[in-house]
């Protein structure tokens, strides 16, 4: 056997996309849906190399590229056709029970230790703090605002989420999951009226920070101005049609396909084709996430007031013994 031969068998024996698909199929829960998630993720990005034809001159080279793309070809259909089906069963009818139990406040329990009050300080403290409006309203209100932001943030930025309804982790989908929770918060604080729309404003201010961030974490520097009007654009459209998504006078579907165009949806598809809305409104997750949406909005509208300007408060857990989020700091 050639030296090439060798190295290439020991590749795949190692740790190659054969070695890994051939361990996830044997060892694997084919009912998680983190795996096989995984796993189709591997099989997209390994598709897109070698559908691509090398343009090397090594015939072993291109041997090399071919031989693994009959590799996975060979696992893919004598052992994994079965096993999606059974996952994605699985994870529709798992799905399919979801979010479905009565709406309950999500106010934190006096004893939880994920509960934040302000700092009580006697004598001199006290007074020095409360001169320098540590305790005024404005205060208060900012601390609340970034403890809540805090709770929006622990939701959206946590795998649950994502493994749950089968979001790729991409700057497109967190934020559209980010500005899909900032409506749901402010749309609970507009019931508290103009206390409620003034302190939704700092939350907002907080947001607006972040985002910046973001962006600047995901390598857009230049134009940056430009970015956050666009995205200010976006936010504020879908505002709007979650507001009418969810008003009285919507249909029982309008949700689910805002939310397949506002988060699944690939750029530049806006608009849907009338023959693929049934197809949409049947498929698990945008229903699922359309159910959890509706469910949070009506849990949070059980929420006291005290809870919401205090940000004590969590929203539901999405998978069962998920470690808790990390506790805010005022």
């Amino acid at each position: 056997m050639s030296r090439w031969r060798a190295a290439r068998r020991a590749h795949l024996g190692r740790g190659g996309i054969a070695a890994a698909l051939q361990g996830l199929l044997e060892g694997g829960d084919a009912r998680s849906p983190a795996p096989v998630q995984r796993l189709l993720q591997g099989l997209r990005r390994r598709r897109r190399v070698v559908a691509r034809p090398c343009r090397s001159r090594s015939h072993h080279h291109r041997h090399c590229r071919w031989g693994e793309a009959r590799v996975l070809h060979t696992l893919f259909h004598a052992k994994m056709c079965k096993y999606p089906l059974v996952a994605y069963e699985f994870l529709a009818v798992r799905l399919n029970s979801m979010f479905l139990s009565k709406p309950c406040s999500l106010a934190l329990p006096p004893d939880s230790p994920l509960r934040v009050e302000d700092p009580k300080f006697e004598g001199i403290k006290h007074l020095m703090l409360t001169l320098l409006l540590f305790y005024s309203k404005q205060s208060k209100s900012i601390r609340g605002a970034n403890v809540v932001y805090h709770r929006i943030t622990s939701q959206v930025d946590k795998s649950d989420i994502f493994d749950v309804f089968q979001l790729e982790k991409t700057f497109k989908t967190t934020f559209s999951l980010l500005v899909l929770h900032m409506w749901l918060i402010l749309r609970r604080l507009k019931e508290e009226g103009k206390d409620g729309v003034k302190f939704g404003q700092y939350i907002y201010e907080i947001y607006n920070h972040d985002v910046e961030l973001r962006v600047s974490k995901a390598g857009v520097n230049l134009l940056l101005t430009k970015w956050m009007k666009e995205l200010e654009k976006i936010f504020y459209g879908n505002i709007v049609k979650y507001d009418s998504a969810i008003s009285p006078e919507a249909r029982q579907d309008d949700l689910v396909n805002v939310i397949w165009r506002n988060v699944y949806a690939d750029e530049g598809s806006e608009a849907m084709d009338a023959a693929a809305v049934p197809a949409i409104q049947a498929s698990s997750f945008p229903a699922a996430l359309a159910r959890y949406t509706r469910r949070e909005a009506t849990c949070l509208s059980l929420t006291d007031k005290e809870a919401m300007f205090s940000g004590n408060f969590k929203f539901t857990a999405l998978l069962p013994n998920s470690p808790s989020p990390a506790k805010p700091v005022r």
